[in-house]
Protein backbone atom coordinates (compact mmCIF):
# COMPACT_ATOMS: atom_id res chain seq x y z
CA UNK A 1 0.00 0.00 0.00
CA UNK A 2 1.27 3.49 -0.85
CA UNK A 3 2.10 6.07 1.80
CA UNK A 4 0.36 8.73 -0.32
CA UNK A 5 -1.58 8.50 -3.56
CA UNK A 6 -3.35 11.36 -5.30
CA UNK A 7 -5.27 10.93 -8.52
CA UNK A 8 -7.25 13.23 -10.77
CA UNK A 9 -8.94 12.57 -14.09
CA UNK A 10 -10.13 15.34 -16.39
CA UNK A 11 -10.94 15.92 -20.03
CA UNK A 12 -8.47 18.08 -22.00
CA UNK A 13 -8.05 19.13 -25.59
CA UNK A 14 -5.04 17.68 -27.38
CA UNK A 15 -3.37 21.12 -27.19
CA UNK A 16 -3.99 21.41 -23.43
CA UNK A 17 -2.51 17.94 -22.93
CA UNK A 18 0.51 18.96 -25.02
CA UNK A 19 1.00 22.12 -22.92
CA UNK A 20 0.93 20.07 -19.70
CA UNK A 21 3.41 17.54 -21.04
CA UNK A 22 5.68 20.34 -22.30
CA UNK A 23 5.58 22.04 -18.89
CA UNK A 24 6.42 18.75 -17.20
CA UNK A 25 9.28 18.10 -19.63
CA UNK A 26 10.68 21.60 -19.10
CA UNK A 27 10.53 21.19 -15.31
CA UNK A 28 12.31 17.82 -15.52
CA UNK A 29 15.05 19.30 -17.71
CA UNK A 30 15.42 22.46 -15.62
CA UNK A 31 16.53 21.27 -12.20
CA UNK A 32 14.03 18.51 -11.55
CA UNK A 33 11.56 20.49 -9.45
CA UNK A 34 8.14 19.56 -10.80
CA UNK A 35 4.84 21.16 -9.80
CA UNK A 36 1.84 18.93 -10.42
CA UNK A 37 -1.55 20.66 -10.49
CA UNK A 38 -4.38 18.65 -8.98
CA UNK A 39 -7.43 20.84 -9.32
CA UNK A 40 -7.13 23.67 -6.80
CA UNK A 41 -4.10 22.02 -5.16
CA UNK A 42 -0.48 21.84 -6.26
CA UNK A 43 2.08 19.21 -5.38
CA UNK A 44 5.78 19.99 -5.71
CA UNK A 45 8.12 17.06 -6.33
CA UNK A 46 11.89 16.88 -6.54
CA UNK A 47 12.95 14.48 -9.30
CA UNK A 48 16.50 13.10 -9.11
CA UNK A 49 18.85 12.86 -12.09
CA UNK A 50 17.90 9.22 -12.80
CA UNK A 51 14.37 7.82 -12.99
CA UNK A 52 12.73 4.64 -14.21
CA UNK A 53 10.39 5.22 -17.14
CA UNK A 54 7.65 2.88 -18.30
CA UNK A 55 5.50 3.48 -21.37
CA UNK A 56 2.42 1.35 -21.89
CA UNK A 57 -0.05 1.43 -24.77
CA UNK A 58 -3.30 -0.49 -24.54
CA UNK A 59 -5.83 -0.70 -27.36
CA UNK A 60 -9.25 -2.04 -26.42
CA UNK A 61 -11.76 -1.81 -29.25
CA UNK A 62 -12.14 1.85 -30.14
CA UNK A 63 -10.33 3.13 -27.02
CA UNK A 64 -6.59 3.74 -26.74
CA UNK A 65 -4.80 4.23 -23.44
CA UNK A 66 -1.26 5.64 -23.28
CA UNK A 67 0.42 5.59 -19.88
CA UNK A 68 3.73 7.21 -19.08
CA UNK A 69 5.03 6.31 -15.64
CA UNK A 70 8.09 7.88 -14.04
CA UNK A 71 9.36 6.27 -10.85
CA UNK A 72 12.24 7.17 -8.55
CA UNK A 73 13.47 6.58 -5.04
CA UNK A 74 13.47 9.20 -2.31
CA UNK A 75 16.13 7.25 -0.38
CA UNK A 76 19.68 8.60 -0.41
CA UNK A 77 21.66 7.29 -3.36
CA UNK A 78 24.11 4.50 -2.59
CA UNK A 79 27.73 5.22 -3.39
CA UNK A 80 28.77 3.86 -6.78
CA UNK A 81 31.53 1.25 -6.65
CA UNK A 82 34.86 2.61 -7.86
CA UNK A 83 35.31 2.24 -11.59
CA UNK A 84 38.00 -0.16 -12.78
CA UNK A 85 40.99 1.78 -14.01
CA UNK A 86 42.22 1.36 -17.55
CA UNK A 87 45.63 0.19 -16.21
CA UNK A 88 43.93 -2.80 -14.58
CA UNK A 89 41.85 -3.56 -17.65
CA UNK A 90 44.78 -3.62 -20.07
CA UNK A 91 46.59 -6.71 -18.69
CA UNK A 92 43.38 -8.73 -18.78
CA UNK A 93 42.77 -7.68 -22.37
CA UNK A 94 46.38 -8.59 -23.25
CA UNK A 95 46.04 -12.01 -21.63
CA UNK A 96 42.83 -12.68 -23.57
CA UNK A 97 44.56 -11.82 -26.84
CA UNK A 98 47.63 -13.96 -26.17
CA UNK A 99 45.64 -16.91 -24.83
CA UNK A 100 44.09 -17.79 -28.19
Amino acid sequence: MSDVEVSRTESLTRHEAARRLSALAAALADGGRVVVELGASKLTLHVPDHVECEVEVEVDGDEVELELELKWSTAPAAADPPAETSARAKPAARRARTAG
